[in-house]
This record gives C-alpha cells, structure tokens and sequence, in this order.
C-alpha cells in the first residue's frame, strides 16, 4: 500500500515518534512522509517529501505559547494553498499526527484520515481530565487537525484505542545510570527564569537543555546547554530525576528510564492540562508554574519524591500493522470529491479560522 504519514514539527514529539514509526511502515509499505510546522530541534533520518508550513505554534518564554509570535508567522494563504494543492487521492491511507494540511486535505476531499497521536487519546472520554473545564481549548484541540478516525498514545491505555507510549529504540537501547545530576526541559520559559529559580534549590546540580541560548553557560549550579538530541538523551539516562513540561514524549522516556519525575504544565495548554491531570493520578507531583514561590515544592521533590513505576512494551509494530488492517476493507467503498477550492483567503476574510473549524 501507499501511505502518506504526516506529522506535526512544532516541539518534538511527534518528531521523535515518527523516528521509529515511520521506519516500521517502509518495512512493508510504499512510504511518503510530511511534516508542517518547524519548532523542531530533533532530525529525521529519512527522506521527507513534502515540507509544509501549516498553522503551527511559538513557544514562548514566560510558561505558554506565544500568540504575538505565533500570529506573526503564519501565513494563510500559504496554508490554503498547501491544503488545496496536497495530492491525497494518490494515496491508499493517509496517517496524521495531529498535522493540519494534511488532515484539512482529506476533510475537504471525503477521504478517510486515520488519526494516530497523542491528541487523539487526550480527547477520549476514558482519559483523565483537569477539574477546571476547559471548552475552547478542547475544541481547538478536536478541530485543529480533523481525523476521521482516531488512535491514541497515552501514558495509560485509557481505552482499546488506547496505546501506552512509543519508547523510541534510541531511549529503549541506553544504558541507565543515576548520578547526582537533574535533568531539565522547560521549552516554554526563558534561561534567566529557569536560572533564578533553580539556583534557590542549594545542593543540586542542574542541566538545563535550552530552546532559547545557542551558546552553553554556567550560573552557581545551573549548567544550561542548547538542545542537542544525544547530548539531552545522555543526560536523562544517567540523571536523578527530570523536571519537564506536562508534554507526553520527554515524561513518557523519563518514566520508562525510571527517573523520578516533576512537570510543569504550560499555562493556556489544554493538552498539557490533561497530561498532568493523568501524571498526577499516576502519583506524579505537578507545580503550576516555575516561580521562586515553587522552590520549596521543587526541593521536597528533589529530597523525597520516588519514581513512578510503569510497563510499556515494545508495541508499535503490532499496532500499526492491526490498525492498518483493519481499514484495508474501507479502501474499496471509499469516494473522493472532486479537488475544489474549499478553503480560500477571502473565506478567511468573512469569518475566523477558528470559525471554519468548529462548524466544519
């Protein structure tokens, strides 16, 4: 079969995951791959065929995304464009990881999008939640990348479609060790905010990976260095514990190496909302923000906190070959629309984004 797999580059999960993915699909499928959006620091070792800027987001310094930034890069008539001019029809099944172009193509065309992320299990009915309701970013969340049917990665497996974690081989094949160092990934807050408040926590050794500084340096106990996969990988194998944002990829391989764990989830991000609801059910301490007036919770955590322990299998080959087969059956009833122009620049212009997405 032809398969088109397309993922999200904005931060690196999705990244990551495909790195194993996607080498299991060529195994036995004729493979293209697609990536739209370019905050990733993680290199893919394969070929990619289409490069699309799609409607991603900015990370910002201060705990969330940055909505100034995120607005200023994005360009509407070339995601139009690139929704519109995307050849799906040349493909047997095409698989999303939350990615738009690729998603809002097969929505317009009546093609089936199989969905297989980590978003799709956030939004099952079974996954846990966070007490305070949240109805515009979990539709955003449902809308962003429309999927006609949904697969989902999640710390547990919350339902059949459920599936616990892709532990990419890279992590699965480290040697773990535990040295008096902590591991930290905070992509959404600046260096000088991570510095002052991490230097208040005496006696520890801090490594800081960096979205933000190209240049290492050093403050008191805190070494930051810029994101370099081997070099964040080594760190983690060896660490004490990892203090992280409530993504799903970096708690996931903290979990499965053992390491004690801490997340900060960031501010206005349902998903990362959802992700420290259920870490937080799995006996994972969770702080609101990184402020000085959290120094006392980060070093009870560094004094007394233990690991949480899972189980996550080597899976992924099984799952993709059983989710393929059980749609290989829908290819013979499937229909696509002619290739018309649902989405333009002057539609946009009439109404919001937002507003094609939620009553589409």
């Amino acid at each position: 079969m032809k398969i088109l797999y397309a993922i999200q580059g904005t931060g690196n999960g999705h990244v990551t995951r495909a790195r194993d993915i996607v080498p299991l699909l060529q195994k036995k499928h004729e493979v293209d791959v697609l990536i739209s959006g370019t905050q990733s620091e993680v290199e893919l070792p394969f070929n990619i065929k289409y490069k699309c800027k799609g409607l991603g987001f900015v990370f910002g310094k201060k705990g969330g995304i940055d909505l100034l930034e995120t607005y200023k890069r994005s360009n509407l008539r070339v995601f139009f464009d690139e929704i519109n001019s995307l050849p799906i029809q040349q493909y047997d099944h095409v698989i999303n990881d939350f990615e738009p172009v690729s998603a809002w193509a097969c929505y317009q065309k009546n093609k089936t999008c199989i969905g297989l992320s980590h978003q799709a299990a956030v939004l099952n009915k079974n996954a846990p939640r966070p007490n305070t309701a949240d109805r515009l970013g979990r539709a955003i969340l449902n809308k962003y990348a429309p999927t006609t049917v949904q697969y989902g990665f999640h710390f547990k497996a919350y339902d059949s479609n459920i599936y616990t974690p892709v532990i990419r081989q890279q992590v699965r094949d480290l040697i773990v060790q535990v040295k008096p160092h902590y591991t930290v990934y905070l992509p959404a807050y600046n260096d000088s905010r991570i510095v002052n408040v991490l230097t208040q926590v005496k006696g520890v050794q801090w490594q800081v990976f960096s979205k933000h500084n190209k240049k290492p340096f050093t403050e008191k106990n805190v070494c930051v260095h810029p994101i370099n996969n081997d070099a964040f990988l080594q760190s983690m194998a060896t660490c004490t514990g990892m203090l992280c944002g409530a993504g799903f990829e970096t708690p996931a391989e903290a979990l499965f190496l053992k390491k004690k764990l801490l997340v900060i989830p960031m501010k206005g991000q349902y998903e990362q909302q959802c992700n420290a609801a259920a870490l937080k059910d799995m006996g994972v301490p969770v702080i609101k923000s990184l402020k000085k007036k959290h120094v006392e919770k980060i070093s009870q955590w560094v004094e007394y906190s233990e690991q949480v322990v899972v189980d996550y299998p080597n899976e992924t080959e099984h799952i993709l070959d059983t989710i393929l087969a059980k749609h290989a059956a829908h290819l013979l009833n499937e229909v696509l629309l002619p290739g018309k122009k649902v989405y333009s620049l002057k539609k946009f212009r009439k109404q919001s984004l937002l507003k094609i997405m939620l009553n589409s």
